[in-house]
């Protein structure tokens, strides 16, 4: 993933093959070929291909084909698998309608005239054969684990919280990068924390593969099924939550002073947590686009960061302790030891205590400690990303669910300085004449926050492509069209002429550039210039904005030629 390939290795590629579509009622992404290979296999393909350029009238295809498209279309439609489910006669019926069908191939075979050619339908007839038998024998399958699922499940949660209904396994077949492999094969929708070990132990003994979802606002496909017997536990009923709560972490210097912290569910949503801590006079550092939508479990999963990260950091960084179920179905229960209270590569060590218990939750089971040096988790200079993305295995955190399901969490406050100024600097013409100012503005703060104490708050960059996606009015009058890009910035401090100073120089290196700055100081005024990045969430209009959606860290000064070479390749590739 990280090798250095060539630009031009990637723009020689060779063009992919047109993609066929003669399989009907095919109303998904997935080409022919891909259906082929699902149903049949591999040398089912091979096979057409062979016997594709070999037709005559093409009536035998078009049945094999109909057969295919009427089992697809019903595997990819849970309202008509919920359907025959629920009407065996109909079902056999389709079955002896397919198996008639094929049949029908079968009368059409000469092998007299070309032998050869006939032993390579006859193998092609068996592999359809063999997949219409599957796709009998796979609703015998599913109605005798629906039902075994719900005699193990019903123990341990409401039978209304036990989902098999087409809705529901439509709504969490996906999250927000709309790719779409299996449904699930049944939903969980727990009322309370208490119930997470014990539906993971069920789930375990059911044979299902388990996959974690909040929000569903993730980009990475964590919590897309690509199993028919998965399970999606959606924790966005668990919503519990506090306001902020002052209070002794462990490990902290004796007589120091307590922290605020407030404590969540896993459900709930971002912006609450946010909105809790504002109303005590603090700010919640974790601001990722989707927090009216995301939840904090998935925020604690991926590690979530936003624009405040520049200051206090992501997930990781303001995590007091969580809980989460293992893969064992054990309770884990991790607390940061002497939390430092900012950044956590500014930390000597990093010490975790993780406590283990039983599925009851009160059985202990066994300690551990996890001691990693502060400064494995970035480099000098990085910002917000981290370098160690296994975090030395420390559990739960941008894990993505792969290693537990997260279900609570307490987090760590701060306290904003009393004046704060919003920047929106527009910069024009190309990359290159952009990044030298925006290098130049970041020594500047880094410089003027030890002099002054006044420092960035809250950083965004955007692009071209989303401004585009997101419908970007630009704001200045003396150039044309959209930005190259644009960097929205926070800028605050406690002394407000200190501020306003700042401010004015960091407009001022933007202008002297290929840029035009705009001030908000209003927090009604400052609120509409962060909306543009709020509205890079509107994932159905941002995704297909371009090809290639990052996340990636790269030095400053060479994101005007990484900037140049992603642009190069959506034009060329697409």
């Amino acid at each position: 993933m990280n090798a250095p390939t060539a630009l031009t290795a990637l723009l020689s590629q060779a063009a992919e093959p047109a993609r066929l579509r003669e399989i009907p009622y095919n109303y998904t992404s997935f080409s022919d070929r891909e259906i082929v290979i699902r149903l049949l296999g591999e040398r089912g393909w091979e096979l057409l291909q062979v016997l594709r350029g070999e037709r005559r009238t093409g009536r035998s295809a078009r049945m094999l084909y109909e057969v295919l498209g009427d089992i697809w279309v019903v595997q990819r439609n849970p309202y008509l698998v919920d359907d025959l489910l629920d009407n065996p006669r109909r079902r056999g019926q389709l079955v002896d309608a397919l198996n008639h069908r094929l049949a029908e191939v079968g009368k059409r075979r000469t092998p007299d005239v070309d032998a050869e050619r006939d032993t390579l339908v006859g193998e092609l007839a068996a592999l359809v054969s063999r997949a219409i038998a599957a796709f009998d024998t796979m609703f015998r399958d599913v109605a005798a684990l629906r039902r075994k699922a719900t005699r193990v499940l019903g123990r341990l949660t409401a039978k209304d919280n036990i989902k098999f209904d087409g809705l529901s396994r439509v709504s969490h077949v996906t999250d927000a990068t709309d790719w779409r492999v299996e449904y699930p094969f049944v939903v969980l929708c727990p009322d309370t924390e208490a119930e997470m070990a014990g539906l993971v132990k069920g789930c375990i003994e059911l044979g299902l593969t388990i996959i974690p979802r909040g929000g569903g606002t993730g980009y990475t496909g964590g919590a897309i099924p690509l199993t028919w017997n998965s399970v999606v536990i959606n924790t966005e009923k668990l919503e519990a939550m506090t306001e902020v709560e002052l209070r002794e972490l462990p490990g902290q210097a004796p007589g120091a002073a307590p922290v605020p912290t407030i404590w969540t569910e896993a459900g709930v949503v971002t912006q609450r947590v946010a909105d809790a801590a504002e109303r005590a006079g603090y700010v919640f550092a974790v601001d990722p686009t989707s927090a009216e939508a995301s939840c904090v479990g998935g925020n604690v999963a991926m590690n979530a960061g936003g624009k405040k990260a520049v200051l206090w950091g992501t997930a990781l960084d303001n995590l007091a302790s969580w809980r989460m179920v293992t893969p064992e179905a054990e309770w884990l229960e991790v607390t940061r030891i002497g939390h430092n209270l900012g950044k956590i590569h500014d930390a000597e060590r990093a010490v975790f205590e993780l406590n283990y218990f039983a599925a009851d939750g009160k059985t202990h089971l066994r300690t551990e400690q996890l001691d990693i040096a502060g400064k494995t988790f970035r480099k000098e200079g990085l910002g917000k990303d981290v370098t160690d993305k296994f975090l030395s295995g420390l559990p739960g955190i941008q894990k993505e669910g792969t290693d537990g399901l997260i279900t609570s969490c307490r987090w760590v406050v701060h306290k904003m300085p009393a004046h704060t100024r919003t920047v929106c600097l527009e910069f024009f013409g190309n990359a290159k004449d952009a990044v030298p100012s925006i290098v130049e503005i970041k020594d500047f703060m880094f410089a003027e926050q030890k002099r002054s104490g006044v420092l960035l708050a809250g950083l965004e960059h955007l692009d071209d492509r989303y401004l585009k996606a997101v419908g970007y009015a630009t704001k200045s009058k003396k150039h044309g069209g959209l930005p190259k890009m644009v960097l929205f910035g926070d800028i605050a401090g406690n002394d407000a002429d200190d501020v306003a100073r700042v401010t004015s120089e960091v407009v001022r290196i933007a202008n002297s550039r290929s840029g035009e700055g705009f001030i908000a100081i209003s927090p009604e005024a400052r609120k509409k210039f962060w909306l543009d990045r709020k509205r890079t969430a509107a994932i159905s209009r941002h995704t297909n904005a371009f090809k290639i959606n990052e996340d990636v860290v790269i030095p400053l000064p060479r994101m005007a030629e990484y900037t140049d070479g992603i642009e190069r390749i959506n034009i060329e590739l697409s």
